[in-house]
C-alpha cells in the first residue's frame, strides 16, 4: 500500500499545482472538492473507504489552501444528500448568508473525505447546498449541483488520483444580452 500511497501524494500534488498555475483562482474562492476515497484505491464508489488516503489528500488541500487563499469545502456523499462540510470562520466570511445544519459526517454516512475534514479542520460545521467558484471531483461524486452557475470544464495534465478520474471546473458571471452588449 506504501507504493499506492505515495503515488496518491504525487498524482495530488501535481493538480493542485496546476491549479495554482492556471489562473483561475482568488483568495476568498470556494473550493469544492467531491472525492471517493474508494475510487481512488480502485474499488466502487462507497466500497472500501480509506481514512488513510483521507489523510493525505487533507494535507494537500489544507496547504494549498494556506497557500492560494481559498475557502475549502468538502462534499459529503448521497446518504447525507451531498451536504457539505466547511469551516465556521469561512462560513461567516461569505457574502450569501448560509444555514448550518445539525449532522456529523461518518465513513457510512458521508464518506471518508467529508468525515476525515470534519474532524480536522478548525470549527467544522455542515451546510445542506452552496454556490462554489471552483471544484474539483475526484471519482465521479457529482459536485455540480454545488457550483455557481456557469461552470466551465478546466483540463489539467493530471486526470487522475489513484485510480480515481478528476474532473475540475470554475464559474464565470453568465453572459446576457445580446448582439448588441459587450463582454471583457
Amino acid at each position: 500500500m506504501e507504493h499506492i500511497y505515495q503515488q496518491i501524494q504525487t498524482d495530488i500534488d501535481n493538480i493542485l499545482w496546476e491549479w495554482e498555475e492556471s489562473g483561475y483562482l482568488h483568495s476568498g474562492d470556494v473550493f469544492v472538492v467531491g472525492c471517493s476515497t474508494s475510487e481512488i484505491i480502485g474499488k466502487d464508489i462507497g466500497s472500501a473507504g480509506s481514512e488513510e488516503v483521507a489523510s493525505i489528500l487533507f494535507e494537500a488541500f489544507n496547504a494549498f489552501r494556506k497557500k492560494t487563499g481559498v475557502h475549502l469545502v468538502f462534499q459529503c456523499c448521497e446518504h447525507l444528500n451531498r451536504a457539505l462540510v466547511i469551516e465556521r470562520t469561512a462560513l461567516d466570511s461569505l457574502k450569501t448568508p448560509l444555514e448550518e445544519v445539525s449532522v456529523i459526517p461518518a465513513p457510512e454516512a458521508g464518506g471518508s473525505m467529508a468525515t476525515y475534514a470534519y474532524r480536522h479542520m478548525d470549527d467544522a460545521v455542515v451546510v445542506e447546498t452552496m454556490q462554489a467558484d471552483v471544484g474539483m471531483d475526484i471519482g465521479d461524486t457529482l459536485i455540480g449541483m454545488q457550483l455557481k452557475r456557469v461552470a466551465v470544464p478546466v483540463r489539467f495534465q493530471q486526470k487522475a488520483i489513484g485510480s480515481a478520474h478528476v474532473t475540475a471546473a470554475r464559474t464565470r458571471p453568465k453572459l446576457i444580452g445580446g448582439k448588441r452588449a459587450h463582454y471583457n
